[in-house]
């Protein structure tokens, strides 16, 4: 028998290494310690390596969102502020549009004024491709540097006179701040939410609809009923704007710490259902936005005095406040991409019918409806995209780029409608172009289902 106690060269080197480590000790344990795994208490914070991590989406470690409380609901009311002031004021374009046309602008063509709205809508969401991602780097500096620019955008608006002056101060400076507020104000309310999501983004796109009610008529009756001139009306929304900002600043902080990431997630674009949806926005978008800006002009066209028609715009916003609330609700119980697929064909209905209402009574009940429609689809787009995120940090960058994307048709479609008026001299070709491109837009997100799990008839 061999003893176990052999002195040979490889046991002597052994033992000499033995003894120089400061916590060796001589225990049964040690000849077995490279075979057994050191148990861990499961209340011990530990620092997990890449290779550990376990399969599945990535959990943040500042925990799940609360969905609520003070925090949650102080972002939601600084977001809703935040679109309250931007597309609020976007929605309320189609008033400038109407006294440009017998003002400043009065010998310019439709389609050419119409670039004015276009380009700020366009610059809104197509700089939120950068404003997103430069939020997740850089945090709340970008939404103070937004709301800073967009304050003087308005007071340098209130100074314009000519074509190209509204166009540098309403469409791309304005456009600019509203892009540097809007996305990072999403994300930091997707940060805070999740099960209530849905409804919570409702809440807050509601902001641009009360805004929509309160500046078209402010607008009309200090541009059309006073002896203010355009100057002083602009600058009073500036002054009332002003204070806004602060809040807006206040309250939105975010939940989660910034962080280096891409501007872009090429990866996304391999994505079906993102591609989908991006698809989806590019078509809504294109129709989106006619009733904004040429019912004031289409009510006046039919009779209709000038300040009634500014109120009319006012109606369609209110009606886009529950909207963007009550789809927002159902979405979190029905689905998101399920309620924003059957807004976009609604709107696609509505907008065909356009040509249909003639008389007072029949202008006002349209309005209700497109507005209705309109919110399902300005409060849905955002928060479907938050079914292709898998790391809620991502969801600024995500939501950016599709919107970004969708930016392109808002650039050329209003442009669009108004060389269709320009030709025609009518409103049906604009009705049925931007109705077609509703539907079209509706019938993609219900294709994007067929790239999600749950599949077309799912609760997704």
């Amino acid at each position: 028998m061999a003893s176990s106690n052999v002195d040979t060269p490889s046991a002597r080197t052994s033992l000499e290494k033995k003894r120089q480590e400061p916590n060796s000790t001589s225990s049964p344990l040690d000849t077995d310690t490279e075979a057994q795994a050191i148990p861990i208490d499961e209340n011990t914070t530990t620092e997990k390596s890449p290779e550990n991590a376990p399969d599945g989406p990535p959990v943040s470690p500042y925990g799940p969102a609360p969905d609520g409380g003070y925090r949650a609901w102080m972002a939601a009311a600084g977001a809703a502020c935040t679109f309250f002031a931007c597309l609020g004021f976007l929605n309320s374009f189609g008033v400038f549009f109407e006294y440009y046309m017998s003002h400043q602008l009065k010998t310019d063509s439709p389609d050419k004024v119409a670039w004015i709205g276009s380009l700020t809508a366009c610059i809104q969401f197509l700089a939120g491709g950068i404003s997103g991602p430069m939020f997740d780097r850089y945090g709340v500096i970008v939404i103070y540097a937004g709301s800073l620019t967009y304050i003087l955008s308005i007071m340098l608006l209130s100074l314009c006179t000519q074509f190209w002056h509204f166009m540098l101060a309403q469409g791309l400076l304005m456009g600019l701040g509203s892009a540097m507020m809007q996305i990072p104000a999403f994300a930091v309310v997707s940060q805070y939410f999740d099960k209530k999501r849905a409804a919570a983004l409702g809440i807050v796109i509601s902001g641009s609809s009360i805004g929509g009610v309160v500046f078209p008529i402010a607008l009309s009756k200090m541009l059309n009923d006073s002896s203010l001139g355009f100057g002083w009306s602009v600058r009073i929304m500036g002054f009332v704007i002003t204070p806004l900002m602060a809040f807006v600043c206040f309250a939105l902080v975010p939940r989660l710490p910034p962080r280096k990431t891409q501007f872009f997630i090429w990866k996304a674009f391999t994505e079906p259902r993102f591609v989908l949806l991006v698809t989806a926005v590019f078509f809504a978008m294109l129709g989106l936005f006619t009733p904004l800006f040429y019912i004031p002009s289409y009510a006046v066209s039919r009779g209709i005095e000038v300040t009634l028609a500014s109120y009319l715009l006012a109606i369609v916003n209110g009606a886009s406040t529950f909207g963007r609330i009550i789809p927002g609700f159902l979405a979190d119980k029905y689905g998101k991409l399920n309620v924003f697929g059957i807004g976009t064909v609604s709107m696609g209905i509505v907008t065909l019918c356009f040509n249909s209402a003639t008389s007072t009574a029949g202008l006002v009940v349209y309005c209700i409806a497109i507005g209705f429609t309109s919110g399902t689809i300005i409060s849905g787009q955002s928060a479907a995209f938050s079914v292709c995120v898998e790391n809620p940090q991502n969801l600024g960058t995500y939501i950016g780029m599709g919107l970004s994307v969708g930016s392109i048709a808002l650039l050329i479609g209003p442009p669009i409608n108004g060389a269709l008026l320009d030709k025609y001299g009518g409103y049906l070709e604009v009705s049925i172009f931007s109705g077609i491109m509703c539907l079209v837009a509706g019938v993609v997100v219900f294709g994007s289902k067929l790239a999600t799990p749950q599949g077309l008839f799912g609760r997704v």
